[in-house]
């Protein structure tokens, strides 16, 4: 069974699957429960928006997918990461180098700290070249040229003679999506890509991942805090709340009729054009919760205006609301 995704893309069968993913970092003070049981799939051609305040796993679940969190801290990932019939989280790393970068690739939060400072942008894009698609030095510099001129960058020949530092925040940010477009992968994952930006090269960035989207049929994961992206950008929505998917839904039905106490505190905080002259925004109260030390129950139990007596002493399961939105909580009350 197909479905239209708002890009004009038929969503038929998932290119990437997440089971119950569990990333957990080792540290003197104990256990990190970064990610914690984090499942969704990801259809051909659609924009799924992961969002949640920092460190709630955003980036943590993309870093996962890719194979990228440091071993030396981390548990092995538990759980499973299906694409193309095989199990990320159980490949070599010879299988990993030649899905990573090619067939799965990732735009990250800080192209300055992202980019190697030692080597020019064009021997940066080519060496991607050169590994995945195994074309010599000549041919290389061709497509990377061509590359960088889509997606915008003035005088591409100049650039690529360039050093990172060299160029604009805005420019490292276009030269990262540039080099994770280079193989034309089917999954995308972009991990904040407008942070430390300011809004009009914001929202340049953001309608030139969503134009390469829609020309390359490309799946993407956006990893988001802002949920004004989200509605502009994604057909389908995670929450996320300490380290686990809170609420799923189609992007329209999660904006018309949010279900988890949580999604309806980010949506009160967004600044709407209709209300009234010096309202004040709604803030959730409190902090999101230590992972060394989550609370019992459901860990948004403490900041929850709708908590109940049970939420305190068992994690609320999945409760299905029909059309693929589903949410975690005790109260079935709709959110305000």
């Amino acid at each position: 069974m197909t479905a239209e995704s708002r890009n004009g893309l038929v969503a038929a069968a998932p290119v990437l699957e997440v089971r119950d993913l569990c990333t957990h970092f080792r540290t003197e003070d104990g256990v990190v429960k970064a990610v914690d049981g984090v499942s969704f799939e990801l259809r051909r051609g659609e924009v799924l928006g992961i969002v949640g305040e920092s460190g709630c796993g955003k980036s943590a679940t993309g870093l996962s997918i890719m194979g990228l969190v440091p071993r030396e801290i981390a548990s092995h990932p538990r759980g499973q990461v299906l694409y193309g019939g095989k199990d990320l989280l159980r490949a070599s790393d010879d299988e990993l180098r030649s899905i990573r970068g090619n067939r799965i690739s990732m735009i990250f939060q800080d192209p300055l700290t992202s980019l190697n400072p030692y080597m020019t942008v064009g021997r940066q894009l080519t060496e991607v070249l050169e590994l995945h698609r195994a074309l010599d030095r000549r041919a290389a510099c061709v497509r990377a040229r061509e590359m960088l001129e889509r997606v915008g960058i003035a005088e591409a020949e100049r650039r690529m003679a360039a050093y990172p530092h060299e160029l604009s925040g805005g420019m490292r940010q276009r030269v990262m999506i540039a080099m994770a477009l280079l193989c034309e992968p089917d999954v995308l994952i972009a991990d904040e890509p407008t942070t430390a930006l300011d809004v009009t090269i914001q929202a340049q960035i953001l309608l030139l991942i969503q134009r390469l989207q829609r020309d390359s049929g490309t799946s993407v994961i956006l990893v988001t805090h802002d949920l004004g992206v989200v509605a502009g950008m994604a057909d389908r929505v995670l929450v996320m709340y300490a380290g686990r998917v809170v609420e799923g839904a189609s992007t329209d039905a999660l904006f018309r009729a949010r279900a988890h106490p949580y999604t309806a505190g980010l949506l009160a905080g967004i600044p709407r054009l209709d209300a009234r002259n010096g309202a004040p925004l709604r803030a959730i109260p409190g902090l999101p919760p230590d992972l060394l030390h989550t609370p019992s129950g459901c860990p948004f139990r403490p900041r929850c205006p709708r908590a109940l007596e049970l939420c305190a002493h068992e994690y609320p399961g999945r409760t299905e609301l029909g059309e693929g939105h589903y949410a975690h909580c005790h109260n079935r009350e709709p959110a305000p």
